[in-house]
């Protein structure tokens, strides 16, 4: 069983890809930055708060398209999103899901 230190990597390296996805896609960047209320020249300085990368995993798995297209074109498995979440600080499963 992997240690709490390699879970977190691992999570941390999930959210990663996830705030790499989000940023790249003309539509879901507007509407993260509109959710969160971050300015996009201030996500640098978000990304150092302990939590935002668990509310990047949020924002993917609270809506299933974005979250099974992330999971598509990344690789990773979608169940794997939801336990990264949890590793991370502040991170929970308590979210909305929309479908």
């Amino acid at each position: 069983m992997a240690n709490a230190a390699s879970m977190r990597e691992e999570a941390e390296t999930i959210a990663v890809k996830a705030l790499a996805f989000v940023a790249a896609d003309p539509e879901l960047l507007p509407r993260f930055l509109a959710i969160t209320g971050i300015e996009a020249n201030s996500i640098r300085r978000a990304a150092a708060e302990p939590g935002f990368l668990a509310g990047v995993l949020q924002f993917v798995l609270a809506h299933e398209p974005t979250l099974l297209r992330f999971a598509e074109e990344t690789g990773t498995p979608p169940a794997a999103v939801g336990k990264a979440l949890r590793a991370l600080p502040l991170g929970d499963d308590a979210h909305e899901r929309s479908t």
